[in-house]
């Protein structure tokens, strides 16, 4: 609703294993981020070259890689982006509301799937990161580090005090987010 209030076209989805989805939480995920963005932008009235990704924690950790993989992916809000490090603890303790069919299999992608290596690939999309210093479950320094290892342009938003879901409820700082990447995007040839 945010996005479309501030001229965007949106598309939500549950990924794999969570929600309303059928199958389960794979290493296919980033290719599923990949596969929405070719959807929406495939839509009449969607600009191909302006489709961007958004995610919150496990989101933003797949919306970095999906970019990073895909050159069709224009620009990226990352709020409390996850890592592969945490994600997996979290798998290993059991913390996630996700169906997964294989978690030695998820694990063993999660430790390849290096977030700050992911960054370093973005091919000059604008990456936006969002996140709350008071975030107990992803440090914010997470955020810190990524934002120094993207090229630009880049920016990073951090929010005194907040928790892991404060930012991404914010719709102020969405707004600003959304702006920013949209004046960016236009810049481009």
């Amino acid at each position: 609703r945010l996005a479309a209030a501030n001229g965007w076209a949106a598309l939500g989805f549950d990924a794999r294993g969570h929600g309303g989805s059928e199958g389960a939480m794979s290493a296919q995920a980033v290719d599923d981020v990949v596969a929405m963005a070719e959807l929406l932008a495939g839509h009449d009235g969607v600009y191909r070259g302006r489709v961007a990704v958004r995610g919150s924690s496990l989101g933003g950790f797949l919306a970095i890689h999906a970019a990073a993989l895909s050159p069709r992916v224009a620009g990226v809000i990352a709020i409390c982006p996850a890592s592969a490090e945490g994600l997996a603890r979290g798998l290993r303790q059991g913390r996630f509301e996700m169906r997964v069919e294989d978690p030695l299999t998820l694990e063993a992608w999660l430790d390849r799937a290096d977030l700050r290596e992911a960054v370093t690939r973005l091919r000059r999309q604008p990456l936006v990161l969002l996140h709350a210093e008071g975030d107990e479950q992803v440090p914010a320094e997470l955020s810190g580090e990524l934002y120094e290892l993207a090229p630009p342009p880049r920016k990073l938003i951090l929010v005194p005090g907040g928790d892991h879901r404060s930012v991404q409820h914010d719709s102020e700082l969405q707004s600003v987010a959304l702006l920013w990447l949209e004046r960016e995007l236009a810049r481009r040839p």
